[in-house]
């Protein structure tokens, strides 16, 4: 199986990345969570675990948890990645957002009722998180 490692690469300065979320124009590789936060706020729904991630022919990433269960998202080979999936959601923006070591790989437009049905399914996960799960909230 291949296995890829992705990380953010030439990173615009902080500022810049803030400009970038304002304008929202959300690149991915190029925006860390600070820069969100700094822009748009804290998340109103957040969620942090575990995730693996598929790795698409282009090196885009889709987590497991966005694509159905026993399934595997068109076009994908065999590339695979793992990590701590940090998911912010901003159903004022329409926005789920989601980060891999503090780098934004993946975005997707959600109606406010996808985004709190999400939010929703994460509060149900969490109620068996053990307390070793638990990671810190921005």
């Amino acid at each position: 199986m291949l296995t890829l490692i992705i990380g953010c690469k030439n990173m615009p300065t902080l500022e810049q990345q803030e400009q970038l979320v304002h304008a929202n124009n959300l690149v991915l590789d190029q925006i860390t969570t600070r820069a969100v936060v700094n822009a748009w706020g804290k998340p109103p729904l957040y969620h942090s675990e575990f995730t693996y991630f598929f790795v698409m022919p282009d090196f885009s990433v889709i987590p497991r948890s966005r694509v159905a269960t026993g399934e595997a998202p068109k076009g994908w080979k065999a590339g695979v990645h793992a990590g701590e999936g940090v998911y912010f959601a901003y159903p004022d923006r329409g926005w789920l957002l989601v980060f891999l070591d503090d780098c934004l790989v993946y975005k997707e437009e959600l109606k406010v009722e996808e985004l709190h049905a999400l939010a929703k399914s994460w509060a149900y996960e969490d109620r068996f998180k053990t307390r070793l799960d638990e990671v810190s909230r921005p």
